[in-house]
């Protein structure tokens, strides 16, 4: 083999071509990619199959054995664009076996390099053909053999690389494992997006399906129109065509029906015109859906049969199971039962052989559905119960299999998006059990929803993309598959304390673990929550649920001197409830609230708070038209909570409790629809207006993973573990950078010096012991401009009592997901390390920060709970502080605080109004200052032994005084958005 010859780079690479094989086949070469690109791929085969005939008859040599293993290489890869996937495998075994049967001719190293080329190019192509015929192991299997070949080869542009880790990605993806495949395109992507490699729009298109398929339209839209763009760049035609196809895919999602319809109709014409066939079935499969969709039965059958004898003729079996799927549902929309149940089976068997189990779990979903529709609609009688455990044993394996899904997200907001698609699968095992009457089933149910995922800090990558990472997607509702199973690609002053909405970079994903198993019994082993239901899983869908670690459901009698109930709420369309009694009193019970009625609740709520980045507005709002603003419409409000959120039964136990053992102690751990709810404001007797603060200390719990288990280290300050003193932090109001005291980072406390309560306060904390800063006179403690994170981790690493912050917090949207984009604003400049995007001349300290420390920042990083370990008792005076639980994942600065060793922590259900904001909006004199009662209640309280019972005395005080006079000063707004949180 000769020594100086430069291989074509085949298809779409944009190689220029240089003399190697002498004429016709130079010119051949060159005239085929430019067939390709102009999306001729009839012209292009019919080229390299001339020249292939051309090279048969040139006399056989090492040489002329390699020129057709290359022929018949670029051959296979545009029979995989065209779809001709029988003609594609026959010319990849071919190229094989000639490259093969030349593997131990001498040549040099640069013939050494072309081998290696098309080999990896054989390899890669084989790969795909693999995948797209559900053989996904022996997929697997050539991207391995791929990967070890390699090393060899020299790659200086990448171009192999990213290959073999785009067909990684696509393969991820035809197992529905679409958090590994979104983490491997998305690091691979970072190292290439500013190469002009035909690889970057083929993994942003990737991208943009994983999004699509798991809820992140906008997202999947801009991924999109990015890949658009670089193929226009690229100058091909035949995948801009192909976009229509992703983007009508996109359209179907969202629920643009009539846009999709239109997308897929054109993309359905050029596939046909060129004869792609197997991404026509595919548009094929959608339109069948929306025909189906439209009530065209006929229609929708002739599609989808269209579709399935296509997908059959190509050998591509996933594709074919899909198209299977939805024949099933068009066969129960028609009431064909039993051709319903055979079209289910025989694609359930299909993704069963080719391991796509999340597909195994849709199938089981919908079959379940039906069995849930079909009780509905007929009277089952005495085999109704059988009924019932038959949907249950489908459909709650399936559901925690889709929910423990989201695992192998890398991001908050991915797993946010997944899980609004899978709950609609938790909410069918919740209708099934409440349809059973099975209270027991209820009870486990909301008890392993709440347990929590704990962080995985072992598992979160480093800032730098991996070099090689190991190698379902629509809405629980709907039963057409989603698009990336069969992606065919080749490869004024301040009115707040807060208002400026998080935006921290995502410097680095924020990964989860599965839940801990919840433990029903007090004795033994016993039994695990849904132990049967998650062995079932576990075994037909080889996905873990839960962790090996064990929590008990109930707050145990060794912990509590008084009695005291553990409450969880969860949300599975309507929301549900669990309370559990310890401390003396025994007993528990459930609880469920219809979904209207407790939507109609949290939205009057809603209405009568200052929202999250209304700013001045919103606190205007609240005190000129708000419930909480009037004595009355509180009232209403408070009664209107308690209906739809409170069991009068458990009410009753409340007040046989106290009346037997003293105020008895209420947790609650609150689901995120119900997570600002003022629980102690419920008005629990409407005939006497009895507010459950006034039966029962109220604190709210965070879910059981926030737990720190028995054998993991506490975060230990760097002084002498066993010293109990320590000075209490006082960060009060510090001076950001480049705001103004004016501005919506400014001072929400005034001037230093001109609250003469606030300085009585600090003179009795420094009279009292330890401060930290250390001042001279209390006015040196406020807008200090020196209390930055890197002072933070110092104080706090040497030791603290308490920690009292009172400034800004930013929360981060609930609509995102990411609770530990929420931050407190410091002193720190831009030049600071953070994970946080700076604002302006600063940037803040964010949860992430508090959770991950710099381990994504530098290969010798600390986590967050080294860098700043939590005294005991913390309090964040500032907007919506303790916003975490409104999140699925809580993650945010209240619960970053506990996983840093704090016990309780006091925080903000909501955006605070100033004292500022009383004396401009509601008129007060200057010598009111609500904001500083309120601190200095906090502040005493966590003095004291018992700090929940001092804070919920000092709101009992407060609800006294708004019910003698209605005065705002004391309106609920301000004292009622303080809760103390524990684990």
């Amino acid at each position: 083999m000769r020594d100086d010859k430069a291989v074509h780079g085949g298809q779409g690479e944009g190689a220029e071509v240089s003399a190697l094989y002498g004429e016709p086949f130079d010119s051949g070469f060159a005239l085929a990619e430019e067939h390709q690109l102009t999306a001729d791929l009839t012209a292009a085969c019919a080229v390299y199959e001339e020249l292939l005939a051309v090279a048969e008859s040139i006399e056989d040599s090492p040489d002329v054995r390699f020129l057709r293993a290359h022929l018949l290489s670029n051959l296979a890869s545009v029979r995989l664009t065209a779809t001709d996937l029988a003609g594609a495998e026959d010319a990849v075994e071919r190229s094989r076996v000639l490259l093969d049967g030349i593997a131990s001719v001498p040549m040099g190293p640069r013939g050494r390099q072309l081998w290696l080329e098309v080999l990896l190019k054989t390899l890669l192509a084989r790969a795909d053909l693999r995948r797209r015929t559900g053989r996904l192991d022996e997929a697997l299997a050539c991207l391995d053999e791929a990967g070890a070949t390699l090393p060899e080869f020299d790659d200086p542009e990448g171009l192999r690389s990213a290959e073999l880790g785009t067909n990684r990605v696509h393969l991820l993806m035809e197992r529905g494992e679409w958090g590994a495949a979104e983490e491997h395109a998305t690091a691979l992507l970072s190292t290439l997006e500013a190469t002009e490699l035909e690889t970057v729009p083929r993994l942003l298109t990737a991208l943009g399906v994983i999004c699509s398929s798991t809820g992140r339209f906008d997202e999947a839209e801009d991924h999109l129109a990015r890949a658009e763009e670089r193929f226009l760049a690229l100058g091909d035609i035949g995948e801009q065509h192909s976009m229509l196809a992703h983007r009508a895919h996109v359209a179907l999602d969202r629920g643009e029906l009539d846009v999709a319809e239109r997308l897929f109709a054109e993309a359905s014409a050029f596939f046909e015109q060129q004869g792609r066939f197997g991404d026509l079935a595919v548009c094929e499969q959608a339109r069948a859906f929306l025909a189906g969709r439209r009530g065209d039965s006929a229609g929708a059958g002739d599609l989808m049969a269209a579709s399935l004898a296509r997908f059959e003729e190509l050998g591509a079996s996933i594709a074919a199971a899909d198209s299977m799927l939805l024949g099933a549902q068009l066969a129960y929309d028609q009431g064909d039962i039993a051709e319903m149940k055979r079209l289910a089976q025989e694609a359930r068997d299909i993704y069963q052989a080719r391991e796509v189990y999340e597909r195994c779990a849709q199938v089981d979903l919908m079959l379940a559905r039906a069995l849930e529709d079909n009780l509905n609609r007929t009277d089952h009688g005495e085999h109704e119960r059988r009924s019932l455990d038959n949907a249950l044993s489908l459909a709650l394996p399936a559901a925690l299999t889709l929910q423990a899904a989201r695992f192998d997200f890398t991001t908050a907001r991915a797993r946010h998006q997944w899980l609004q698609l899978a709950d609609e699968a938790m909410e069918l095992a919740f209708r099934l059990a409440v349809r059973r009457q099975d209270q027991g089933l209820l009870f486990e149910l909301v008890e392993h929803r709440s347990a929590g995922a704990p962080l995985a800090l072992d598992r979160t990558p480093p800032a730098a993309p991996r070099a090689s990472l190991p190698g379902s997607a629509e809405g629980a509702g709907s039963v057409f598959p989603g698009a990336a199973m069969k992606t065919y690609a080749h490869t004024d002053g301040p009115m707040a304390l807060g208002g400026v909405a998080a935006e921290a970079a995502a410097s680095a994903g924020l990964r989860v673990a599965p839940p801990p198993r919840v433990r029903m019994t007090a004795q033994g082993p016993g039994r695990v929550a849904l132990q049967e239901y998650i062995a079932g899983a576990e075994f037909r869908y080889h996905r873990r649920i839960v962790n090996d670690e064990e929590v008990p459901f109930w707050f145990t009698d060794d912990l509590t001197s008084r009695p005291v109930v553990q409450i969880r709420l969860a949300d599975a369309g309507d929301l549900f409830m669990t309370w559990t009694w310890a401390g003396g009193a025994r007993g528990f019970g459930t609880g469920q609230g219809p979904a209207e009625e407790v939507d109609r609740a949290v939205r009057e709520l809603s209405a009568a708070l200052p929202g999250t980045g209304e700013g001045a507005a919103g606190v205007r709002r609240a005190f000129e038209s708000g419930a909480m603003a009037d004595q009355g419409a509180e009232h209403r409000l408070a009664r209107t909570l308690a209906e739809a959120l409170w069991p009068e039964g458990l009410t009753a136990q409340i007040r046989q409790v106290s009346e037997r053992s003293g105020r008895p102690l209420v947790r609650i751990q609150p689901s995120p629809r119900v997570a600002q709810v003022p629980w102690e404001l419920l008005a629990v007797d409407a005939a006497t207006d009895e507010r459950l603060i006034e039966l029962a200390d109220v604190v709210t719990t965070t879910p059981m993973s926030s737990r720190r288990r028995a054998d993991a280290a506490r975060p230990v300050p760097d002084r002498d573990p066993d010293a109990h003193a320590g000075p209490v932090v006082l960060v009060l109001d510090p001076r950001i950078p480049g705001f103004r005291a004016d501005s919506p980072l400014g001072s929400v406390l005034g001037p230093p010096g001109s609250d003469p309560e606030l300085l009585s306060f600090v003179q009795r904390r420094l009279d009292a012991g330890a401060v930290a800063p250390s001042v001279a006179t209390p006015a040196e403690a406020f807008r200090r401009t020196d209390l930055d994170r890197d002072w933070l981790s110092g104080v706090l690493r040497k030791g603290a009592r308490r920690l009292l912050y009172v400034g800004h917090v930013s929360g981060a949207p609930v609509e995102g997901g990411q609770s530990e984009d929420g931050t407190l604003h410091l002193c720190c400049g831009t030049g600071t390390a953070g994970l946080a995007e700076p604002v302006r001349g600063h940037r803040p300290l964010s949860a992430k920060d508090l959770l991950l420390g710099t381990l994504p920042l530098h290969a010798d990083g600390e986590p967050g709970a080294r860098l700043w370990p939590a005294p005991p008792r913390v309090a964040l005076v500032g907007c919506e502080s303790g916003g975490d639980l409104r999140f699925a994942e809580s993650f945010g600065l209240a619960t970053a605080m506990i996983h840093n060793g704090a016990e309780l922590v006091t925080a903000t259900r909501w955006v605070l109004p100033t004292s500022f904001a009383f004396h401009q909006v509601a008129g007060l004199s200057g010598s009111v200052r609500p904001l500083t009662e309120a601190i200095i209640a906090v502040d005493t309280a966590h003095e004291h032994p018992d700090p929940v019972g001092r804070l919920g005395r000092w709101q009992r005080e407060r609800l006294d005084l708004w019910r003698a006079g209605g005065r705002i000063e004391h309106s609920p707004l301000l004292w009622a958005a303080l809760t103390s949180i524990t684990v």
